[in-house]
């Protein structure tokens, strides 16, 4: 059996499947304090333990110039992914902790890794570069990685068959939106460009991230505030939350778990503005990016959206969807993503 493990800083997610592909159990649970991670780890990972592990895949976010396609961990590849922490602080070091966690529960299992990064190695050069000299571009490796692109992938193939079209001879603008956001084009079975960067901060607004912003602001922040508390603002307590505040983004993210709840009563809000502004514009960096894609694709075909947020709020999708006249002759679907499943089909065919 494969065990798939898929770690964040905020949730613990995992699923067994036998060589069929077939689930055969799963869990998963929400990390509410970083400080806690370890023990919440161990204790989803024992509930697998029982069961009879062959192989154990993770999702890594970045895997940087090194790591291009999926791999086996060995010890001194695993050196080499810590290395590249700092630039997904979010993901990266989680990812790690799992597969360490996973080296002592599961003594001898092989592990292997599946990386965000892999379904854009192929980006156009135009697409990956930045504009920037090229002796530092080529010195710390600035070009656009992208994230997110287990899930892009699976929802773009599961959305072309779901409407009888060939993969390979379509054009497909996927949205993966969640805590973290990102939007991809694709055409002819690959990515031609997406909406995250060097690192998963680029691109959209998203809960905790700015996405686009002027590179000023950054240069402005470091000076005032460093490097280390930079990196907590722009990566923690940005986005939607600097709009309008932590608990009315976590009431955004209630509603969108849970949209049969009525709406709670928010007349003594001081926030309610700023939690309509922060999802305009949400909403408005999405619609912006759909709109380019569709000219550099020559049109769209099917328009793909995943995600907590995009699966999960059809009153989200109806809002990005206004107006967007360019979709008139585009289908529009949800769908649920299943990057388990999808590292799980990976790691079965990688020859080691």
């Amino acid at each position: 059996m494969i065990l798939v493990l898929n770690c964040g800083s905020q949730s613990i997610k995992w699923k067994v499947f036998d060589q069929e592909l077939n689930l055969a159990e799963e869990g998963s649970c929400v990390v509410l304090n970083q400080n806690n991670f370890q023990k919440l780890l161990e204790n989803e990972l024992k509930r697998a333990s029982d069961l009879q592990i062959d192989m154990i895949a993770h999702r890594i976010v970045h895997g940087g110039k090194k790591f291009i396609n999926s791999i086996k961990i060995t010890d001194k590849n695993l050196i080499e992914l810590e290395k590249l922490d700092h630039l997904a602080p979010l993901h990266n070091p989680f990812n790690i902790l799992g597969i360490k966690a996973c080296h002592n529960i599961f003594k001898g299992i092989p592990q292997f890794a599946v990386f965000d990064t892999e379904f854009f190695k192929d980006l156009p050069e135009k697409s990956y570069t930045y504009a920037l000299p090229k002796n530092i571009a080529k010195e710390f490796d600035f070009k656009r990685y992208g994230f997110h692109g287990i899930s892009h992938e699976f929802v773009a193939k599961k959305g072309a068959k779901l409407i009888k079209k060939t993969f390979n001879r379509i054009k497909i603008i996927t949205c993966h939106l969640g805590g973290g956001a990102s939007i991809s084009a694709i055409k002819d079975g690959k990515a031609i460009d997406t909406s995250m960067g060097f690192t998963p901060l680029e691109g959209l607004v998203m809960m905790t991230r700015p996405g686009n912003i002027d590179a000023g602001i950054v240069l402005e922040l470091a000076k005032e505030f460093g490097i280390e508390e930079t990196n907590e603002i722009l990566n923690k307590e940005s986005g939607i939350k600097g709009i309008c505040g932590e608990s009315e983004m976590l009431r955004i993210l209630e509603k969108i778990r849970n949209p049969e709840e009525p709406q709670r009563r928010r007349a003594e809000s001081p926030d309610k503005g700023r939690t309509e502004l922060a999802l305009d514009v949400f909403v408005y960096s999405i619609q912006k990016y759909i709109g380019s894609y569709y000219a550099i694709l020559g049109g769209c075909d099917l328009l793909v959206f995943t995600g907590a947020i995009g699966f999960g709020s059809e009153k989200i999708r109806n809002m990005i969807c206004k107006d967007l006249n360019i979709l008139k002759k585009t289908k529009v679907m949800a769908i649920e993503t299943d990057e388990e499943l999808a590292i799980a089909e990976k790691v079965l065919s990688i020859k080691y």
